[in-house]
């Protein structure tokens, strides 16, 4: 994940735009509509913020841990579970890039505008790979390959990626039944007016 710090700047106003949670719950939607989801599941979101997907999708699943690398969106996030009162949901500040692995196993893993902040893309679907179970499912939602206008001048991250080498990607990575489909379009307003940007859904298995 990115450095924490801008983020940190971000999280106590993270929620108060509509369209972060019109994102999130059209992901959700996307990945119901293609993953068989249980309420037995253990599931990791990686890259969690301050939780709207996983609050979109915790009546879907089981215990679902919630990562990230942002203590003040980590705080966020506790005051919301705590409000909300949901036992299930459990917040860890880690990055799988840095940090020894769990020991925990998930049926399904899931991050959303996440993995265009990873630089090594190619080992943290080996590490999403190690962490399923097998016959577990992984689910990517991010940007589609952009000119770079989308964070704009400075970001150091991907800009977006393309769908057919994020799909050779995840098939090195061991995974298969890659699927893509557009979950959302974010539209956004840049140095060159108004633009649209898709989020493409992903979707792969751990064979089992």
């Amino acid at each position: 994940m990115t450095a924490p710090s801008s983020f940190d700047d971000r999280a106590q106003s993270w929620d108060a735009d509509p369209a972060k949670h019109e994102r999130a719950e059209a992901v959700a939607a996307a990945l119901r509509r293609r993953i068989p989801l249980s309420s037995a599941w253990q599931a990791l979101e990686y890259g969690c913020g301050t939780g709207l997907l996983s609050f979109a999708l915790h009546a879907d699943l089981g215990r679902i841990t919630l990562a990230d690398n942002s203590p003040g969106m980590l705080a966020v996030l506790d005051r919301k579970i705590a409000a909300a009162g949901l036992t299930h949901l459990h917040p860890v500040d880690v990055d799988l890039l840095t940090a020894p692995l769990p020991a925990e196993r998930y049926e399904l893993i899931y991050s959303l505008m996440t993995l265009h902040h990873v630089a090594d893309v190619g080992r943290l679907l080996r590490i999403f790979h190690e962490l399923l179970r097998p016959g577990g499912w992984l689910a990517i939602s991010d940007l589609d390959a952009e000119d770079g206008s989308f964070h704009g001048s400075g970001f150091t991250g991907h800009n977006g990626f393309d769908r057919g080498a994020l799909r050779a990607q995840l098939a090195e990575a061991g995974f298969c039944g890659v699927d893509f489909c557009t979950a959302y379009v974010i539209r956004k307003t840049t140095d060159q007016g108004s633009r649209d940007y898709p989020l493409f859904l992903a979707v792969a298995t751990r064979p089992g």
